[in-house]
């Protein structure tokens, strides 16, 4: 398997160009999909968001000057098009159509498989604003340090952590109130 920085060189170079993205796509499709499910609620909507990643990032291969790595790159751009396409769709028009949504999609999504705490969560998460949704998401799930989510994001540490702890909070007080 070649390094990131193999994939770069070989994206340069037009003979194999169509492989080494190919490549990529192989290699980031499954965590790029995971995290951006996580802040959209259907299964379809994700894919739409994941083709749209990788379809900026090919127009913008070649402006990439390596500065970060291909992952965090990668990392931003789909979280850019998670945030537009949430920012586009109005998906309720009152916290208990948000709650009753995200609940329903859960329900019957075939690719969710979690018990009821979980559906829980992900109903609480729902909630939350995107950026913090996904600080959360980011930290919890994907067990990022706050640094590498800071070059993500291009946020300061600081300012990470105070999402994750009210959207922590959020989550807590969405639970005690459920219960």
């Amino acid at each position: 398997m070649k390094s990131d920085e193999e994939l770069l060189q070989a994206l340069r170079d037009p003979s194999c160009k169509y492989d080494a993205f190919e490549e990529i796509v192989r290699r980031y499709s499954q965590p790029l999909y995971l995290q951006i499910r996580r802040l959209v609620q259907w299964h379809d909507d994700a894919d739409d968001v994941l083709q749209n990643t990788f379809l900026k990032a090919w127009g913008a291969i070649a402006s990439f000057r390596g500065e970060s790595r291909l992952s965090t790159w990668l990392y931003r751009i789909a979280l850019n098009e998670a945030l537009t396409f949430l920012t586009r769709t109005k998906t309720a028009d009152s916290l208990d159509e948000a709650v009753d949504g995200a609940a329903r999609s859960l329900q019957s999504d075939p690719y969710f498989d979690g018990d009821e705490l979980q559906a829980r969560l992900q109903e609480a998460i729902s909630l939350l604003p995107p950026k913090q949704r996904v600080v959360f998401n980011m930290k919890y799930f994907d067990e990022m340090k706050y640094e590498e989510m800071s070059d993500i994001l291009g946020t300061s540490v600081g300012a990470l952590k105070a999402s994750y702890h009210l959207a922590v909070k959020k989550i807590e007080a969405y639970f005690r109130e459920r219960n």
